[in-house]
Parts: C-alpha cells; sequence; structure tokens
C-alpha cells in the first residue's frame, strides 16, 4: 500500500509535535541522574540498541560495552520511555532488596497484552493482589521443593523414556563407525515439554518456539505509542493469531485432564492436574475466570521452566563438547559416584559436585535471560545516589554481571567449571548472591528455579552417563545466541552419540 505525500507530511509533523511535547516536560535534575549514553538518535534514542540481528549486536553485548564506558548504571531513552542499565552486583543487590517493592512493576508491553490473556499469566501480570496470589499458587502448590519432589516420577519417568528412545534412535540409524546424528536442541526441547505435560510434541514445540521468540520481540509501539497504530513489523497481527492457537492447545489440555477428572481415571499426576484441584479451591476475586486463570498459569510453567530449562541444557552440552576435557571428567566423577551396572538417580545428584559446578558455570556464562525481565519504576527512587524518576524502566544486564572480571578474576570469560568448587564454591542461584543471579532476584525471582534445576541436574546427568557425544569431524559447536525472551543458541547441536553403558540398561 502507498501513502501520498500529504499522509507522509501529516506523520511527521505528529511525530515532531508529540517528540516536542515529550522532550519540553520538566527532566530530573541532571546532577542527580545516571549519565545517559551517548549516540541516541532522533526519535528513537537508543533503540537501534535492542535489535539482535547478529552476534555482535545483541543487546546485552552492546549494552555491556556501554557499561565498560559510562559505568555500572547509566541511562538509555527508548523512544519517549527512559531506561536505566544496572551492570555490577553491588547495584543489582540495592535494586533488588532496598528498591524491591518499587520495581516490581513491569511495563504493559504489547506482547504481554496479546500472549498473556490481557496480563493474566503471572510474569506479565502487574504487582498487586492477583499476582501475589498466583505467586502463592504457583511457588506453594505448583514449584515448591515439596511439589517438586512429589511430582518426581513424572520427571524420571520422561528422562528414562528419552534415554531409551535415543537408544532405539542409535539401535536403528548408527552409521559404520557405531554412532548417529541427533539434533539435541529437539531433543532438550521434546523432552522438558513432556516432563510438565503430555502434549503433541511437534505441533506444540512450532507454537511455543514462535511463543517464546515473540514474547521477547521488543515492539516499536512499546517504544512509540503514537506508532501503535501501524503495527510496524507486523508483530501484533503475528502475536494474536499465535495467542489463539496456544489457547486451543492449552484448551484442550485442559478439557482432556478434566475429562480425566471426571472420569476417576487412576493415573499418576501433572502438573495440570495439580492446577486444576488448587485453583477449584482457591478465590480468585479478579476479572479472570477460573480457566484463563489455568491456561496463563500454563503457559507460565512452561515459559519459566521448560523453556528455560531446554536453553540450559542446550548451553551446557555445548560448552563441555567444546572442552572435551571436562566432559570425560564428569563422565568420570558419574562413574567413580554411580557406576555403569545402573542409571543414575537424584539420591545420587548430591554425590556429584562436578556435574553441580558445570551446570553453574553454564548457567553464569549463559543465563537464560540475559537482561533479566524488564522492570518499571512505580514510585521515584534512589539508585546508587542517583534519582531515578517513577515511570523509569530498568534493565539488569546478568551477562555482564556475571563475567565481571572484579568477581571472576581467574579468565572470567572462560568456561571453568572448578571455580565453583574452589573460590566461588558458597555462591548459589536463589538470588541472594548478587554477582550471580541467573534465575534473577527480588519478588520477581523466576518460579521455575527448583524444578528447572532438579531438571537441569537428571537430565544431563542422565545423558552423560548413557551416552558418549562428539561432533562431526570434531568441529567446534557454534556458539552464536540469538535474541528473544530467552538466550537460545542459533543454530542447531547437532551431535554424534553412542551408547556407554549396556544394552539392559536402556
Amino acid at each position: 500500500m502507498e501513502f501520498s505525500s500529504s499522509i507522509y507530511g501529516a506523520i511527521a509533523f505528529f511525530l515532531l509535535f508529540y517528540y516536542y511535547l515529550q522532550w519540553s516536560k520538566p527532566k530530573t535534575n541532571k546532577e542527580k541522574a545516571p549519565p545517559e549514553a551517548g549516540g541516541a538518535r532522533p526519535f528513537t534514542g537508543h533503540l537501534h540498541l535492542m535489535r539482535g540481528d547478529s552476534t555482535t549486536q545483541l543487546p546485552h553485548i552492546k549494552l555491556a560495552a556501554l557499561a565498560d564506558k559510562y559505568g555500572p548504571i547509566f541511562t538509555i531513552r527508548l523512544g519517549v520511555r527512559r531506561a536505566v542499565v544496572v551492570s555490577s552486583a553491588e547495584l543489582a543487590k540495592e535494586l533488588f532488596t532496598t528498591c524491591d517493592v518499587a520495581v516490581s512493576y513491569r511495563p504493559q508491553f504489547r506482547a504481554a497484552k496479546h500472549l498473556s490473556h490481557d496480563f493474566a499469566t503471572f510474569g506479565f501480570a502487574p504487582y498487586g493482589a492477583y499476582w501475589r496470589q498466583i505467586r502463592k499458587l504457583i511457588s506453594v502448590e505448583l514449584l515448591s521443593t515439596r511439589r517438586v519432589e512429589l511430582l518426581s516420577h513424572v520427571r524420571v519417568s520422561e528422562i528414562s523414556q528419552s534415554i531409551t528412545e535415543l537408544y532405539k534412535l542409535w539401535d536403528e540409524k548408527k552409521d559404520s563407525s557405531g554412532k548417529v546424528l541427533v539434533d539435541m536442541k529437539q531433543w532438550f526441547g521434546e523432552l522438558t515439554l513432556n516432563v510438565v505435560l503430555k502434549m503433541e510434541t511437534r505441533r506444540c514445540r512450532k507454537v511455543f518456539r514462535e511463543f517464546f521468540h515473540l514474547a521477547g520481540v521488543f515492539v516499536p509501539a512499546d517504544a512509540l505509542p503514537y506508532l501503535g497504530w501501524l503495527d510496524l513489523g507486523g508483530y501484533e497481527k503475528r502475536m494474536k493469531e499465535i495467542a489463539k492457537e496456544l489457547d486451543g492447545i492449552v484448551g484442550g489440555w485442559l478439557a482432556e485432564h478434566r475429562e480425566k477428572e471426571y472420569s476417576g481415571e487412576d493415573k499418576p499426576q501433572d502438573f495440570m492436574d495439580v492446577l486444576l484441584s488448587t485453583v477449584r479451591g482457591s478465590d480468585f476475586q479478579v476479572k479472570y475466570d477460573n480457566d484463563t486463570i489455568i491456561k496463563s498459569t500454563c503457559e507460565t510453567l512452561i515459559s519459566s521452566s521448560v523453556d528455560t530449562t531446554t536453553v540450559m541444557l542446550v548451553w551446557a552440552l555445548s560448552l563441555l563438547l567444546n572442552h572435551p576435557h571436562i566432559l570425560k571428567k564428569v563422565q568420570k566423577e558419574l562413574d567413580d559416584q554411580v557406576g555403569k551396572n545402573r542409571q543414575v538417580t537424584e539420591s545420587d545428584l548430591n554425590n556429584l559436585p562436578y556435574l553441580h559446578a558445570i551446570v553453574k558455570e553454564a548457567l553464569r556464562l549463559y543465563p537464560a535471560a540475559p537482561l533479566s525481565g524488564v522492570r518499571m519504576f512505580a514510585e521515584d527512587t534512589t539508585l546508587g545516589n542517583y534519582q531515578i524518576p517513577k515511570g523509569t524502566w530498568v534493565l539488569v544486564n546478568l551477562w555482564k554481571i556475571q563475567r565481571d572480571p572484579r568477581i571472576y578474576s581467574e579468565n572470567p570469560l572462560e568456561f571453568i567449571p572448578e571455580r565453583f568448587l574452589e573460590t566461588h564454591k558458597n555462591l548459589d542461584v536463589k538470588g541472594s548472591n548478587f554477582e550471580f543471579i541467573p534465575f534473577g532476584a527480588g519478588r520477581r525471582i523466576c518460579p521455575g528455579l527448583n524444578f528447572g534445576q532438579e531438571m537441569l541436574h537428571l537430565a544431563l546427568a542422565s545423558l552423560l552417563q548413557s551416552f558418549e557425544f562428539s561432533t562431526v569431524a570434531d568441529e567446534r559447536v557454534d556458539m552464536k545466541e540469538t535474541f528473544g525472551m530467552t538466550n537460545s543458541k542459533a543454530t542447531p547441536l547437532d551431535v554424534l552419540a553412542a551408547p556407554r553403558l549396556a544394552p539392559e540398561l536402556y
């Protein structure tokens, strides 16, 4: 469709007028404001920094470079919005403790509106009574340590079945060297989806992959709201389409579980069964009906547990393949502690410190959400002796913090799991060690932390005990990242696999 010159002129005039109104408003005292990064463009400000079209241009990497120039806290302009970028453990601690209530709010992004049942999903819901009820539902009933333990049969069964299927694939398709080529990105994705809920994997994987991508898209209208009617890039149209398709999928699961419940069928419970019984007994005094709450919470489980876990399993195996001496060392630990006459179990995990160190080091170098989730100051606040006005967005660059040479002095960019057995052995992922917060911190910490940790360790241990892995022609794994809701590997993880246990153990 072509626009006439008069329409272009009207749009340009409107943009200029709106821009003038926004920037003619009284500003915070510049002496008390964080430094503003250079390179802002007319109208869009630093919006170009949020593009993620190549590895060298990924937002967390560009913002890390700006932190080296402007310091651990600085300001950027995203269209008409102002955002502060936090890049040090000290400021992250202040933000997630002293300022935590003030920054427990989320901006109302277009993606959140369209993909989360109008902000019903926990991760995007506004801070308030409903959010607190859902947090309690998730943290106490669904993903608490106790619940994760009670549902361990689902996790153990699915991991065991996936290992068996991988062995069958090897048995049927191994080449003359006794190895089979496997896309481990796909394998990990199917495994983690099935642990949360049994599903039509192929269709669901495609829909959820696009859901995760769109949820991380920075729509221009979020920064330039006066352009919302244009739907630049067609993102909002696609978000609505995916939301409708996803609603149908999750609605189908809900109907199946209700039918199982009504029939009295005696089967082991999964997360959806627990969710159904819990929501039925709760009083949510909000505008959402129970079905919407169930579907949105189910999507929270998948986004906070499945995608994050899949991403981290892919990065962990990729790092091990690029460091074969570390791969051999962790397999030796498994052989020494578990042996090769039985499969590893969850009770063995506490006896595998090197495996735990590998998982931590992978989380340090490749946090699933390198910029954490965007938050917004709900009131005027002081952070790092700077005045931050109400409405300012905040980005915490976990990728930068977790590679800080002041903290990780020994080759901070290198994969060295031993650091978590020696100099940093007391760090955990629960959000209280602010130099290492791969799951975030404060009230908005990732609700899938407990589930993710159990899945990461058991799945990785089972896989490494059961199979030998190598790359085609011993090439290094491509470690390019993509930009989205999670920090996914940009390319497939094609590996050669061969069993290392006796056939009867599969």
